[in-house]
């Protein structure tokens, strides 16, 4: 809104130069997000308690576990609110790539919504269907492949590695935009893959093969991210530094000099991408504030849901989706350990009539609990490898 404002009415005033710059508006963003949050979250949470919205607790006999009782849940509308609110402001909203995601979050958060009303007002410690929740991350996959597929304004420029073009200046070394289904392919040779060679004669078995594939990206990330958040500050603070990591990439890719320089993948428009995962990143701190331990509030699915969503949407966007199992390792981590101790259990049972276990509880934080790690050790440490993991992806750019 203030975006279009200063650039179509109010250019000639002093100092509106600022909204054209992605870095003042990305900025603008984060904070107003994060400020947003920490404001208008002590009232949400004030009315979730009015509304008596508080978390039915497992007995999981794990350490202060019975003190969460009647915590608010469906926190996560504070995340959504912080994060539309700064983009309505500050980011291009004809921008295709900026469109999806307010419909991402919008479309998950629903769908968290509904999950976390069932559980919450009808005493439905199940909430929604699962096949439910799939019907709805299917459908939304389906949105962002096509879109994706068949929108003009999604193009990349690949660079031009002829003899004559690097006479060229910096940043004029790219070929025309196209419509491409090129990727990044961390230590690959070029760190690229396309998915369109794959069957070159058939472009319809492609495309549907693309859309299953941002099908099943959505799907895992956003239920690997549901599975984090059991503990106080892990799924929100994990996500910060997953989000930021996206911010930067995003940034770089569209960035044509930067691109060139890094010898990576440019892709026009997509630099728009920073403002909006800048005002995601500043919600997120800022329901941070509130859900670190102890915990006044927690973000139920109306949050877990739209995270993890709004990260694999975006990692497709940049096309650096192959870099979710090292950026977003710990949310991989958290969901192997639940498949791989019900495998383990399942099969040993079978065998031995006895199931087994791996850990001592999955997801894989619970693991820990019972070891009697307190939950701010467990948290912190989560974080610094969700750091290291950062540093890592961002590092593959020039690893090939």
């Amino acid at each position: 809104m203030l975006y279009y404002i200063f650039e179509h009415f109010l250019k000639d005033i002093p100092g509106s130069g600022l909204f054209n710059y992605l870095s003042f508006r990305s900025g603008m963003a984060f904070i107003t997000a994060l400020l947003f949050s920490i404001t208008i979250g002590k009232k949400i949470i004030l009315k979730l308690k009015g509304l008596q919205i508080g978390e039915s607790v497992r007995d999981l006999q794990l350490a202060g576990q019975k003190e969460k009782e009647g915590t608010p849940t469906m926190g996560g509308i504070i995340i959504i609110l912080g994060t539309l609110i700064p983009v309505l402001f500050f980011a291009d909203l004809s921008n295709v790539y900026v469109q999806l995601l307010i419909l991402t979050v919008i479309w998950m958060g629903l769908i968290g919504f509904i999950d976390d009303y069932i559980k919450v007002f009808l005493k439905n410690k199940e909430g929604l269907k699962g096949k439910f929740k799939i019907i709805g991350q299917v459908g939304l996959g389906l949105v962002v492949g096509l879109v994706m597929l068949l929108s003009p304004q999604i193009t990349i420029k690949t660079e031009d590695h002829s003899p004559q073009a690097q006479e060229l200046k910096l940043g004029e070394r790219f070929n025309p935009a196209e419509k491409s289904l090129k990727t990044t392919m961390p230590f690959f040779k070029n760190n690229e893959i396309d998915y369109g060679k794959f069957f070159p004669n058939s472009p319809a078995i492609t495309w549907t093969l693309f859309i299953i594939f941002v099908i099943l990206v959505i799907t895992a990330v956003s239920n690997a991210a549901n599975l984090t958040d059991g503990i106080d500050g892990l799924a929100a603070g994990t996500s910060a530094i997953i989000v930021i990591a996206l911010a930067i990439l995003a940034w770089i890719s569209g960035n044509i000099l930067i691109a060139d320089y890094l010898n990576i993948m440019y892709i026009p428009k997509i630099g728009e991408v920073s403002v909006f995962i800048s005002a995601f990143g500043g919600a997120l701190v800022g329901f941070l504030w509130y859900n670190a331990f102890p915990a006044q509030v927690f973000m139920g699915d109306t949050g877990s849901l739209t995270i993890g969503a709004v990260i694999a949407v975006v990692a497709i966007f940049i096309r650096k989706e192959w870099l979710l199992p090292v950026l977003a390792g710990i949310f991989v981590m958290e969901n192997l350990s639940v498949i791989i101790q019900k495998f383990w259990f399942k099969y040993t049972r079978k065998r031995y009539g006895t199931g087994r276990r791996v850990f001592l509880m999955a997801p894989y934080h619970h693991h820990f609990q019972k070891k009697g790690w307190h939950e701010n050790k467990i948290v912190v440490r989560f974080w610094i490898v969700g750091i290291i993991l950062a540093a890592i992806s961002i590092i593959s750019l020039k690893i090939r």
